[in-house]
C-alpha cells in the first residue's frame, strides 16, 4: 500500500470528514515537497552515482520516479 493510501485509510477509520482527509493529505504532501526540493533530489542522485556506485544512466529514471512520487503525494 502506498504511503498516502495508508494515511487516507487511517483517517477514514477515524471517521473524519472528507475535508479533513483532504487537508491532512495536503499537509503531508506539502511536508514532503518542502523536504525534497530540487537540490535534495539532485544531491540524492549524485550520491547514488558516487557513493552507491550506480551507473550515471540511472539518474534520469530515478529522478522521474521521485518526481512522480512527489507529484502523486
Amino acid at each position: 500500500m502506498l504511503f498516502m493510501d495508508e494515511i487516507r485509510a487511517r483517517i477514514r477509520r477515524l471517521n473524519y470528514s472528507i475535508r479533513i482527509e483532504d487537508a491532512c493529505l495536503d499537509w503531508v504532501r506539502r511536508f514532503f515537497l518542502s523536504m525534497f526540493g530540487a537540490t535534495e533530489i539532485e544531491a540524492f542522485l549524485t550520491y547514488l552515482v558516487i557513493a552507491g556506485k550506480a551507473s550515471a544512466s540511472i539518474r534520469i529514471p530515478t529522478k522521474r520516479a521521485l518526481q512522480f512520487f512527489i507529484g502523486r503525494c
